[in-house]
């Protein structure tokens, strides 16, 4: 079970203001996304659900500042990312969120740790203590044991926990996972998905998962749903 942690005021990890995304102009225009606003406070796991072509990987590209909005501003942890440079796009992924895709997208010729470890190097941060670092990540994910091992020596939830402790890696702010259980049975799912919850707690960061899988939304804090673009109202369905 998930141990929850409470704090006075949570501070806002991520702020959607009126934020919209339209894809080409006059008679070929389409909406992929209507204006959204949206609070997220550390500590927050918020699940977001929704059919196919809804809009869902489109909202979580543009929290993750890998798309621009055509209307809006993004806020991570207070700074107004919208208009910064794309070089400065790179360093606030790099510095400020931690990405889980539905595929664990392991480098094949890097052990687990080294897997880590080049997360580190990109951010240019100490050896030593990022190799402490790493330890204390992969020891947390139950993969102390595996720290030498390569990815085709791992199961599929072995890998998919390197992933996510990949994604903290950096010590982000922000944690966006998008199918994040797509690939594992159940009980997998599961465990991964409580793992996930647990990181966030334990040290204040915010996430947002998408997901298809219904067993899964037991474990988030809020559930939003994702329709034709425009997001509904916490209570509508």
């Amino acid at each position: 079970m998930v141990t929850e942690v409470q704090w006075d005021n949570p501070a806002s990890l991520l702020k959607l203001d009126q934020v919209s995304k339209v894809y080409g102009e006059g008679e070929t225009e389409v909406t992929a996304l209507h204006p959204i606003t949206l609070d997220v406070k550390e500590g927050e796991f918020i699940g977001i659900v929704g059919p196919s072509g809804s809009g869902k990987s489109t909202l979580l590209s543009i929290a993750g500042a890998l798309l621009s909005p055509s209307k809006g501003n993004i806020y991570i942890s207070d700074q107004n990312i919208t208009s910064l440079s794309e070089k400065e796009m790179t360093d606030i992924r790099l510095r400020k969120i931690g990405f889980i895709f539905q595929f664990a997208n392991l480098v094949p010729f890097l052990t687990v740790k080294e897997q880590l470890l080049y997360i580190a190097k990109l951010k240019g941060e100490d050896k030593k203590e990022a190799s402490k670092f790493a330890e204390q990540l992969l020891k947390t994910f139950g993969l102390g044991h595996r720290m030498n091992h390569y990815p085709n020596q791992l199961s599929g939830g072995e890998k998919q926990r390197v992933a996510i402790a990949r994604a903290f890696m950096n010590n982000p702010d922000l944690i966006l996972a998008d199918e994040p259980t797509a690939s594992l049975d159940s009980k997998r799912a599961r465990e991964v998905v409580e793992l996930m919850k647990q990181e966030v707690k334990k040290n204040k960061k915010a996430a947002i998962m998408i997901t298809h899988d219904e067993k899964m939304l037991d474990v988030c804090d809020r559930i939003l749903t994702l329709r034709d673009g425009k997001l509904l109202r916490e209570n509508e369905v």
